[in-house]
């Protein structure tokens, strides 16, 4: 037979209705009492109805947590979202709710999810692991007042977003920086992702790091259609690179074979270097160099951020900024000293 609140009240000499108000922190009961009530919850094994608490607040306690448009099987592997969703889940169970993933294929679909999760009270409210301009899902989240937290800088409704990011343009900055610092000076900035902020956030501190150098600022290489890859092959002829920066890890692999398809060495002809320092820079030889973005720690933050909002409707709007760690491997080659 199971333990109520009637026998842990029974237990303490307290009315259930202490007992219950204990459950929900409430500050008209004493830290004594509460230390008492939770001390006899522990003796008698008593495991709270959090489906029936959850019922009386209003709340799911499940929080939606939204994955970009997968329009490319590279970008539907690409293993930062799972190491986000790791760290969210692990966090979420520490605060005792729940997380649900939204996905879809267009974005019309992903709409239709969040609406859908939403409107049966699955969720209390949704983090979302993307950024995109005119983004109708951050737009239906803004009009009907849901919760919500990006893990990004949005384009749109900056100032009423709570946001947990890197500095990616410092994160562009940093990467430049330290090709330059081992002697290079003609770099490509080579992406397959045009759709998202960050990547021209990272570009920017890359134009800003080659300006304060006076060095050549080159436009963004995109390599995402096949006609890409034949500019690709003439831009290098013409520039000659000797160092080139990825978006990300799992690029950076595929940038790394084109360069060899080329008759490129890495890093002996050209250099790369990335970010995420996700399981993708060590797969391979030579291992990548790359920024470490803390992905843990983004989807850790992205879920206090979350609760904070949901528990505190009138919370400011917070940017909370994660620091990132440069990762030496074997990618990049010292040129000349700087």
């Amino acid at each position: 037979m199971s333990v109520t609140i009637k026998d842990v009240a029974k237990e303490v000499g307290v009315a259930p209705s202490t007992v219950s108000r204990t459950l929900q922190d409430h500050p008209s009961i004493s830290k004594e009492t509460k230390e008492k009530v939770r001390r006899a919850m522990d003796r008698l094994g008593y495991v709270p109805n959090v489906a029936a608490q959850n019922l009386a607040k209003n709340f799911a306690n499940t929080i939606g947590v939204i994955l970009p448009v997968s329009d490319s099987k590279e970008r539907q592997s690409n293993p930062i979202y799972l190491e986000m969703i790791t760290a969210m889940n692990e966090e979420a169970r520490k605060q005792q709710v729940t997380i649900a993933i939204a996905s879809g294929t267009t974005q019309a679909q992903l709409l239709e999810n969040v609406e859908l999760m939403y409107r049966q009270k699955r969720v209390d409210g949704f983090i979302l692991l993307y950024v995109k301009e005119k983004d109708p899902v951050l737009a239906y989240l803004i009009k009907t007042k849901i919760p919500y937290t990006v893990i990004g800088s949005p384009y749109d409704y900056s100032n009423e977003s709570s946001c947990v990011d890197n500095d990616n343009n410092l994160l562009g900055y940093a990467a430049c920086d330290h090709l330059m610092t081992k002697g290079h000076e003609s770099i490509l900035f080579v992406t397959n992702n045009i759709d998202e902020n960050f990547v021209y956030e990272r570009y920017s501190g890359y134009e800003k790091a080659l300006r304060g150098r006076g060095y050549q600022v080159h436009p963004l290489v995109p390599l995402i259609q096949s006609t890409d890859y034949d500019h690709f092959r003439e831009l290098v002829a013409f520039v000659k690179p000797t160092a080139c920066i990825a978006i990300d890890d799992m690029f950076a692999l595929r940038l790394m074979q084109m360069v060899n398809f080329l008759g490129y060495q890495v890093p002996d002809d050209i250099s790369v270097i990335s970010f995420n320092h996700s399981i993708f820079s060590s797969l391979i030889h030579p291992y990548l160099t790359s920024l470490d973005i803390n992905t843990m720690l983004l989807g850790k933050t992205a879920i206090e951020e979350f609760l904070n909002q949901l528990r505190t409707p009138n919370a400011v709007k917070k940017r909370v900024i994660i620091p990132h760690t440069l990762i030496e491997q074997e990618t990049v080659r010292r040129i000349k000293e700087d």
